[in-house]
């Protein structure tokens, strides 16, 4: 990467929110490492290319230490200090928490929350020693409710969310700004994969996540602490969420995600 353009970095970058926000990287001036554990992540570092920028494709499971870790050596590969990165790699799953596998279960602590942390500590401290940086951490809305039925994901974004606030706060002197990214519902392929397409929210519709990511780069971008980004439907149920009780909410999520809640079409 012999350019002078700053390096971002994105997870989950292959399609979705992820895609978006490299998109709003590469529109911006950044150079990338662009990094997924499927294949698509190098058609979609073909797509992100234009004239002037340099985007690299990482193919790699950082649902393990060991994908993190291959992750973070092409990064430091490149002998470049890491302008931004947004750690936005998740994976969810619905249904009834005594019937879901627990395989998959473990799959979304170790992606959403481990892959996370570790990557924070790899890449956080470079950061701090320049005196700049930005970090996106995807969040959700969902971080502000009780999951039913999403039990494990709600209490996993609820993990990030305390994590990106903890931090905010730790490295407020120093340079470096972390910014949480507060999705709703939004129209990926996070509702097949979690095998919620017979739930009201799975048949809803739902936000642009070209709108999220560059709402959620804006606000990384101007330091900002959080941002409720999508609709201002979205937005509303953010604003919602601050004073509901816990019990009410836990309520409305179940008639959001029981499966079979969607009907019949």
């Amino acid at each position: 990467m012999d350019t002078t353009n700053p390096l971002a970095v994105v997870t989950g970058a292959s399609s979705g929110i992820g895609y978006e926000l490299a998109r709003q990287f590469a529109e911006h001036g950044f150079d990338l490492i662009v990094a997924a554990e499927d294949a698509d992540v190098t058609s979609a570092a073909a797509a992100l290319h234009a004239p002037g920028t340099h985007v690299e494709a990482v193919q790699a499971d950082l649902s393990t230490a060991a994908g993190v870790e291959a992750l973070h050596r092409a990064i430091t590969a490149t002998r470049r200090p890491v302008a931004a990165a947004a750690l936005n790699a998740g994976v969810g799953q619905g249904g009834p928490f005594l019937e879901t596998d627990l395989a998959d279960e473990l799959e979304i602590i170790d992606l959403n929350i481990t892959s996370t942390v570790h990557l924070a500590k790899r890449l956080l401290p470079a950061m701090v020693e320049d005196g700049e940086g930005r970090m996106l951490i995807t969040s959700s809305i969902a971080s502000t409710m009780p999951g039913s039925f999403q039990a494990v994901y709600n209490a996993s974004k609820s993990f990030l969310q305390s994590f990106a606030q903890a931090l905010q706060n730790e490295l407020k002197d120093t340079g470096v700004t972390v910014t949480s990214l507060m999705p709703g519902p939004t129209e990926t392929e996070f509702f097949e994969r979690a095998d919620m397409l017979d739930t009201k929210v799975g048949r809803a519709d739902k936000d642009d996540p070209a709108q999220v990511a560059a709402q959620g780069f804006e606000a990384m971008m101007a330091g900002k602490d959080k941002v409720v980004a999508g609709s201002w439907k979205t937005k509303a149920q953010g604003l919602a969420h601050r004073v509901l009780p816990d019990g009410v909410k836990a309520q409305v999520h179940r008639g959001m995600a029981e499966p079979g809640s969607g009907g019949d079409g």
